[in-house]
């Protein structure tokens, strides 16, 4: 089997090429990356030394991407992550539609041309703002939780967030790309006959993943609690109440297996997948774990919204439970756990990131 990973060096590009080599016996994989990300580089060396075929290019280039070997699957891990990313800078909004969704038209002319399958990486964030506002929470242990004595809304159950869950706008520039890039995905997998799967994570999390405040957010909160960085509570009456499913790739690398497995040719093409609700933590307590762990450090409340910011998020993992025979192994416990340790090991891990 042979395996094109875009954005091979980021976390979860870089994570997988790595889980695939020891799940896979005899399995080539080659990546291309265009090593802009702050901290790229160091998985560069990383990658090479367990035989991963590196390409240096561009995606929005079409010549880069010509000069790449022929492969069976492409696992489409490139993208500009942040769900603020376009709304501010000169140009931002242009690079966002180049790297998101612009790019993506070279992957799947890729796709076209060496008849491989496409493994496309969505977003929670598909979904509608004003939908994800408005589901029915409580308070529950200092985090919002789904208030099951309330009517549900289609797509959502006690699990979680499922596939058909309101996408209408809006659902932020960064979301648009992602759900625009699933559309197109599919209709070119349609047009030209090569399988599609896509996957809807949750919020990826692990080691080595370059944290900020915008993406990454539970190895960012570890580390700058951490060296006592400033921390906020943003938004929701500055309470930290907002809550988050963490999803390492490790499992996802387990999904993605299943899905190049699978010989099934026609039916559901889009799946739900991440953390689920037993994975599911808030800042308030993301925080009161670092405490525990670090000593205490408390975060300044700042009450004042932000665009594009929801409440909660949690996905369902029944539909890809039922298809691929695929489980959830990675417990939050240990994917903190494994980030902390990471973070003690490696005090300069922000400025890698840049943060």
């Amino acid at each position: 089997m042979r395996i094109l990973i875009t954005g091979v060096c980021g976390f979860v590009g870089s994570t997988l090429a790595e889980c695939l080599m020891e799940r896979v016996e005899g399995v080539h994989i080659a990546g291309i990356d265009n090593l802009m990300r702050p901290g790229a580089e160091t998985n560069r060396a990383r990658l090479e030394r367990l035989g991963v075929e590196f390409v240096h290019g561009d995606l929005r280039s079409a010549s880069d991407i010509a000069g790449l070997p022929a492969c069976d699957w492409v696992i489409d891990a490139a993208a500009n992550p942040s769900v603020l990313a376009g709304l501010s800078g000169e140009g931002g909004s242009r690079r966002l539609f180049e790297h998101n969704l612009a790019a993506l038209g070279n992957v799947l002319e890729y796709c076209r041309q060496h008849r491989a399958g496409l493994l496309l990486l969505s977003s929670s964030r598909v979904y509608s703002i004003p939908a994800l506002c408005s589901i029915p929470l409580c308070v529950r242990d200092a985090a919002f939780a789904v208030d099951d004595s309330a009517a549900l809304p289609p797509g959502l159950t006690v699990n979680g967030l499922g596939v058909d869950f309101s996408t209408a706008a809006p659902v932020s520039l960064y979301g648009a790309t992602k759900l625009a890039s699933e559309i197109m995905a599919l209709e070119y997998g349609a047009a030209f006959d090569f399988p599609v799967w896509i996957t809807r994570c949750g919020v990826l999390a692990g080691a080595g993943q370059f944290g900020t405040p915008a993406q990454g957010i539970f190895a960012y909160w570890v580390n700058a609690h951490l060296r006592r960085r400033p921390l906020r509570y943003i938004g929701f009456d500055g309470t930290g109440h907002q809550a988050r499913d963490a999803f390492h790739p490790r499992d996802l690398a387990a999904l993605l297996l299943a899905q190049m497995r699978t010989t099934r040719a026609a039916g559901q093409r889009v799946y739900t997948a991440g953390g689920g609700v037993a994975n599911t933590m808030s800042l308030a307590q993301l925080n009161a774990w670092c405490d525990g762990r670090f000593g205490l450090h408390a975060p300044a409340p700042n009450p004042a919204p932000r665009q594009y910011d929801i409440p909660w998020v949690a996905m369902d993992n029944t539909e890809a439970a039922r298809d691929f025979h695929w489980q959830l192994e990675m417990k939050l416990p240990a994917i903190l756990d494994e980030i902390a340790q990471h973070a003690s090991a490696h005090p300069e891990w922000l400025e890698v990131s840049r943060v």
